[in-house]
């Protein structure tokens, strides 16, 4: 299937996963819409194929290394697709370089003509501030946005009582 409009799912889950391992921008980037939008559970939101690309190797491989993501059970109906992900990667930071870091999560699919238009994760994050030994601060900061970015979906206006 070469075809992006004709990948399948499960297909375009190895070649997103497959591009992360390689630190291939290009690759990664492609695989989005013009507008699509990449929301990283900690590095923000970035919008078009160039913003995710740079995201995927200034970032991703500027922190990290040796990356190994696994997507599983996938399920999708054309427009939405999900898929449970385990994702691991030795890190660069300097106060724990080298250490194997472990994630967890659901993985967020908006598709739009065999792309992605938005890519959401749903991440088990109490864990790797954990493993990344990140101070109380600094997590108080980085949970906060997070909560910042979770109250922000319009959804919840009918629980605000």
């Amino acid at each position: 299937m070469n075809s992006s409009s004709t990948r399948s799912f499960p297909d375009l889950l190895d070649a997103f996963t497959a591009a992360v391992r390689a630190g291939d921008g290009g690759a990664f980037g492609a695989l989005f819409t013009e507008d699509g939008v990449y929301d990283d559970v900690f590095y923000g939101i970035f919008q078009g194929r160039e913003a995710i690309a740079g995201m995927l190797e200034n970032l991703f491989h500027r922190d990290g290394e040796n990356f190994l993501w696994r997507m599983y059970e996938p399920l999708d109906n054309g427009t939405n697709g999900y898929a449970r992900w385990l994702f691991s990667y030795d890190c660069k930071l300097p106060h724990i370089k080298g250490r194997r870091i472990f994630m967890d999560g659901v993985g967020l699919f908006q598709l739009r003509d065999g792309l992605i238009a938005r890519y959401e994760d749903a991440a088990r994050t109490a864990e790797l501030l954990h493993q990344i030994e990140m101070p109380a601060d600094k997590q108080k900061k980085v949970v906060g946005k997070m909560f910042e970015h979770q109250m922000a979906n319009p959804g919840w206006a009918e629980h605000r009582i």
